[in-house]
């Protein structure tokens, strides 16, 4: 079960927990009503069948999906690659992961500006809504394997902060003023 929490403002090792003294946890619906950010817990062994998934993906309309392993043995350009992960930027669509193996961390801003860190685990999905400032990092494990759902071709296009002139950045903070009330919740 994913788990949510403050992340300290120390600038060690990216992978590690960085809880704050003493740690301040979230409850699912907190992350949601502050950052958008959707949790689905999915069966990974069996994810071509689970219902969830299958619903998730007829109502959000995502028809494009492919897989990703992080490690430094699998991904091309290791180092720089999660290096470019860990850069605070948003995306134009949602971003969506189901862990199939591993571990890894997605940290979003809430909307104080703070850094929450999500930690995944297998059969987790989150659903990372577009316009929020985010970054994802592998933990002390060093790996872990996704597949990544999109609507039509994927587009991931990563915008650095800054980028709140964008679109989809105005949008997210009017969703963001309004508590995602009814804002994409399947």
């Amino acid at each position: 079960m994913v788990q949510v929490w403050y992340m300290d403002t120390e600038e060690t090792d990216q992978r590690l927990e960085h809880h704050r003294n003493p740690p301040a946890y979230l409850e699912l619906d907190d992350l949601y009503q502050k950052t958008g950010v959707e949790y689905f817990k999915i069966n990974a062994d069996e994810y071509q069948s689970d219902n969830t998934l299958t619903e998730l993906r007829a109502k959000r309309g995502y028809t494009y999906d492919d897989e990703i392993t992080c490690s430094e043995k699998c991904l091309p350009d290791y180092a720089n690659k999660l290096k470019a992960f860990f850069t605070e930027h948003l995306h134009t669509d949602e971003e969506i992961r189901l862990i199939l193996e591993g571990s890894g961390y997605f940290d979003v801003r809430d909307n104080e500006d703070n850094w929450l860190r999500i930690k995944v685990v297998k059969g987790d999905l989150i659903i990372i809504p577009a316009g929020i400032y985010h970054r994802f990092t592998l933990d002390t494990n060093n790996f872990i394997r996704t597949r990544r759902y999109f609507v039509g071709e994927p587009v991931w296009a990563p915008h650095n902060r800054p980028a709140d002139e964008m679109d989809c950045r105005k949008s997210y903070i009017k969703h963001q003023s309004e508590n995602f009330v009814q804002f994409n919740k399947v």
